[in-house]
């Protein structure tokens, strides 16, 4: 049997939207991908957990600073508070049951905020950082990052420099308590997160979901993640 894992999705225009790299990623490490609905309270949120093994938290628009107790900055782009809203109460649902959590770009952010960090809103007010929104194809690898030794991260994957795509302004700022910092690029900007607490909770801030057919590492972080999912498969009814 093969794990489920729930993904969430933007809303554009009150639909659904969601760029379909990920789902093939998912699907060629060996998943069921499933795209969640937006839902509005606990037992919604609940019910969404007892049907998956894992979850994936994707990119998109930015995180609202409300949710970690900032001002709106000149920098700030859309934000989506209902998208903010249910994936918090996800998430913490999530941690709790100790749920094998894979975030990507905003995914990784909004991972941060909701386990109690930090962003900062816009990188790009930041002195001497790199180009992280890349004006080239999604599946170029424009920058490259420093894995830190000894990190959960550095043992899913080979070697300690890693080049990866770029496609974001927002970033994490101080980590969440439990969490801690286990990538940086050349500018020091952080570039993965993950915690100390729980089996699977990794966020990245670039986007393997692009590189899996050219990069044995993104290909390794899927695997190691639907691999996670697979210990926790929620028993199906008939």
């Amino acid at each position: 049997m093969l794990p489920v894992n729930g993904v969430t999705a933007e809303s554009i225009s009150n639909n659904i939207s969601l760029h379909e790299n990920y789902m093939k990623a998912l699907l060629k490490a060996g998943s069921i991908p499933l795209v969640l609905p937006f839902a509005k309270g606990a037992v919604e949120i609940n019910e969404i957990l007892a049907h998956i093994d894992g979850l994936m938290l994707t990119g998109g628009t930015d995180v609202d600073p409300e949710l970690f107790g900032e001002e709106p900055e000149p920098g700030l782009q859309k934000v989506d508070p209902k998208r903010d809203r249910f994936e918090k109460m996800l998430i913490l649902e999530a941690l709790q049951k100790d749920l094998p959590i894979f975030a990507i770009c905003r995914g990784n952010q909004m991972l941060n905020v909701a386990a109690g960090g930090t962003l900062y809103q816009d990188i790009f007010s930041l002195p001497n950082v790199l180009q992280h929104h890349q004006n080239a194809p999604r599946n170029h690898q424009s920058h490259h990052i420093q894995i830190y030794p000894g990190t959960q991260l550095s043992k899913l994957v080979t070697g300690q420099r890693w080049k990866v795509n770029s496609f974001h302004h927002q970033s994490v700022k101080d980590p969440a308590p439990g969490f801690q910092i286990s990538a940086v690029s050349a500018d020091g900007v952080t570039e993965a997160i993950e915690s100390q607490q729980h089996q699977f909770v990794i966020g990245v801030q670039w986007h393997p979901s692009d590189l899996v057919d050219k990069d044995p590492n993104a290909a390794q972080l899927f695997a190691s993640f639907v691999q996670a999912c697979s210990s926790k498969l929620t028993p199906r009814v008939p």
